[in-house]
């Protein structure tokens, strides 16, 4: 595995050339290449346990490929931040406290208070990270991740298991996270906000890229009309060992 820099506005600030890994008995990559660019949201679709958490690392430089080339974009300071699915901070300390801890550890970074307004949490501001709701901790986690402004943000499932109108705010909040001239990479299962939000879809299917385009695109390429029937289409035989109850109770 060999790693580059993009050093230039004109290189891809995330790429893969034929890259290969395997975790277990997952092929997470097997020889796919892809290039993301700068500006623009790109959500990772896939089913369970196809390896997307794990190619979100690969992207972060928290894992290497077995084989292949990753690029990264290359500038003094923090270049790709990386978000868990469930971001943990140390209790006792307020919203503020927190993110100022982060920010204080790197150098040039914006004050706390305009990383707050950027998430939309000004008013939590003096709330304890103890009492914040699953969705306020998501965008806590976000604020953390824009410390330094780095050029890729990453986030693994910022929405799972949380209301509908939490969920939009913070697709809102990724959106203009994008719009600011960021790459952000996200994986998610909500197929309807990666329709209307994201420029771009990433199919994973036994390690390759089986559909990679704009939604809409995806879409026409498919013959269906939303992504989550695109989706269905793409991965009925990888799902097809589900079985589902029947209205009697049994199996179909």
């Amino acid at each position: 595995m060999t790693e580059q820099n993009a050093r230039d506005t004109d290189e891809p600030p995330l790429a893969f050339t034929d890259a290969s890994y395997a975790f277990g008995d997952v092929t997470v990559l097997k020889e796919a290449s892809v290039e993301l660019q700068s500006g623009n949201f790109t959500a990772l679709v896939g089913p369970n346990g196809s390896g997307k958490t794990t190619l979100l690392e690969l992207f972060a430089g928290l894992r290497s490929l077995d084989t292949g080339t990753v690029t990264r974009p290359t500038a003094s300071g923090r270049t790709v931040a990386y978000l868990p699915q469930t971001p943990g901070f140390r209790s006792g300390f307020t919203v503020r406290e927190t993110l100022g801890f982060y920010t204080d550890l790197v150098e040039d970074s914006a004050d706390p208070d305009s990383l707050l307004g950027e998430v939309g949490l000004n008013d939590a501001a003096a709330r304890g990270v103890d009492e914040l709701s699953g969705g306020m901790t998501r965008l806590l986690g976000i604020a953390q991740a824009l410390i330094g402004d780095p050029p890729v943000v990453i986030l693994d499932e910022p929405t799972s298991g949380l209301d509908p109108d939490v969920a939009d705010h913070i697709f809102d909040v990724i959106e203009s996270v994008a719009s600011d001239g960021r790459l952000v990479v996200t994986a998610s299962h909500d197929l309807a906000a990666i329709e209307t939000r994201a420029d771009r879809a990433l199919f994973l299917s036994n390690g390759e890229f089986v559909l990679d385009d704009d939604p809409k695109r995806i879409l026409e390429a498919t013959d269906t009309e939303t992504l989550r029937e695109a989706f269905a289409t793409v991965f009925r035989t990888e799902t097809s060992g589900v079985t589902r109850p029947g209205a009697n109770g049994g199996e179909r």
